[in-house]
């Protein structure tokens, strides 16, 4: 093969720009967020327990919400029984009793996922944080 070496440095960028991506990330992890629940509706709470539980919450909250809104807007759905038996409002300021600061509790966590939620094109929030 004449020219050997013009494919073997071919083949070699062609593998460090592949892999780059690995490795100009090592050592960076993000560390996981903690959402700041630090709030005063949720530390006037006797138990501190969310509509539905903490893990269905972190994985399911958008399907929640979006079965909330379809609900509503279709059916004019205004109660949600949840899985502990107790009814609540569909409404976003359900959750914004408890969850009072989108910047310390929302976005830390979408942030971190690079999502990017459309619930902030209809629903506006004073932050009280």
């Amino acid at each position: 093969m004449y020219d050997s070496g013009k494919v073997l440095l071919g083949i070699i960028i062609f593998l460090v720009m592949v892999t780059f991506p690995l490795y100009y990330n090592i050592g960076r992890a993000d560390i996981k967020p903690e959402p700041d629940l630090n709030t005063l509706a949720i530390r006037k709470m006797a138990v501190k327990q969310c509509i539905e539980k903490t893990p269905y919450m972190r994985s399911n909250h958008m399907k929640l919400l979006k079965g909330w809104m379809d609900g509503f807007l279709k059916d004019g759905t205004m109660e949600y029984k949840a899985g502990n038996g107790k009814t609540y409002e569909t409404s976003f300021d359900t959750c914004m009793e408890c969850h009072a600061s989108r910047k310390k509790f929302c976005d830390t966590c979408h942030s971190y996922a690079g999502v990017q939620p459309y619930c902030w094109k209809c629903h506006s929030l004073d932050d009280e944080g």
